[in-house]
């Protein structure tokens, strides 16, 4: 082995060790809220979700919320609640449609009630938790390019400002002008970590491509037990809203010789992002013992290729 190969392998395993630290927390996929294909067991039921109003199943393409005709509603929604305190959602979805008028989008919802159809993008007014509204529609709302994605929350008293799309209710948001009829897959990330922030992230230009949209500073106070549902829209004008996959994670912070549960409210504060200045500054300690080893086995390497070579040179004589 030469030298400089000896040295690339070290250096790669110096940079792999050090995007290894930069993993503050690890993820477990909760089959419980997760939504793929075929969708419906073979009772033609759903094992996790309730879905009604005009929603319709094609098991091997999509659910579809409400097809591309006025007065739809419809709405799908998780059978147990979320409780993990720190999560990730990664949805899959398609707005698409054959008119040049359309209308009105689709939510995604983390809320104490579930199942109940209303006016909210098809869901009810007067929520409680999240709401996270795909508004293809503006109604009354100048100087925003639509569509708009933004984020409520309901403390169960306020209502919807539908009239002007939301704008007195608004936690965050950012426009998303070519969400509708994508050419790429579209999809949206949320992660949420409790006490710290809420982000949003949208694909939609280009594939493998996330667009921030937004994220919060300080994050909003969630219910404790959560359910996850999805839910639009349509009036006079019309658009297919489509849900193709959801991909729910609980995460968690890895600690020694602790197993983590999925879909448990963190008893534990040590499960909760953001590392403490005692973790850190081991994980530093760590990362810096990891160089002083690839060092001495560099210089081992050296001392060894040398003494190897002036070996087989007396061997010669």
């Amino acid at each position: 082995m030469r030298i400089s190969s000896l040295v690339s392998w070290s250096l790669a395993a110096v940079s792999a060790w050090a995007a290894d630290s930069n993993e503050d927390y690890k993820s477990i996929a909760l089959r419980t809220h997760s939504l793929s294909q075929p969708y419906l067991d073979s009772d033609m039921q759903s094992r996790w979700y309730d879905f009604g109003g005009d929603t319709i199943i094609r098991t091997d393409h999509y659910i579809r919320l409400t097809a591309d005709r006025p007065s739809q509603t419809g709405w799908i929604f998780s059978r147990v609640p979320l409780t993990a305190t720190n999560w990730q959602i990664e949805v899959e979805f398609k707005i698409h449609g054959k008119n040049t008028l359309f209308g009105d989008g689709f939510a995604m919802w983390l809320t104490k009630e579930r199942g109940q159809q209303g006016p909210v993008f098809g869901s009810v007014d007067k929520f409680e938790g999240l709401g996270i509204f795909f508004d293809t529609y503006r109604n009354n709302r100048p100087g925003v390019a639509f569509p708009f994605v933004m984020a409520m929350v309901g403390d169960g008293k306020t209502t919807y400002d539908k009239g002007s799309d939301g704008k007195a209710n608004e936690l965050a948001g950012c426009s998303a002008r070519g969400i509708r009829g994508a050419g790429v897959p579209t999809m949206f990330r949320l992660t949420y970590f409790q006490d710290k922030s809420l982000k949003l992230e949208l694909q939609y230009k280009t594939e493998g491509e996330w667009v921030h949209c937004f994220e919060t500073t300080e994050p909003p106070t969630l219910p404790p037990a959560a359910y996850l549902g999805f839910s639009a829209e349509t009036g006079e004008l019309s658009d297919n809203h489509d849900i193709i996959s959801v991909a729910v994670s609980s995460l968690y912070e890895p600690q020694s010789g602790d197993k983590a549960t999925p879909g448990n409210r963190a008893s534990k504060s040590s499960h909760r992002l953001g590392s403490t200045k005692a973790k850190k500054s081991g994980s530093w300690l760590w990362f810096f013992t990891k160089i002083f080893l690839v060092i001495l086995a560099v210089g081992g390497g050296y001392f060894g290729y040398t003494a190897w070579r002036a070996n087989k040179r007396s061997h010669r004589f």
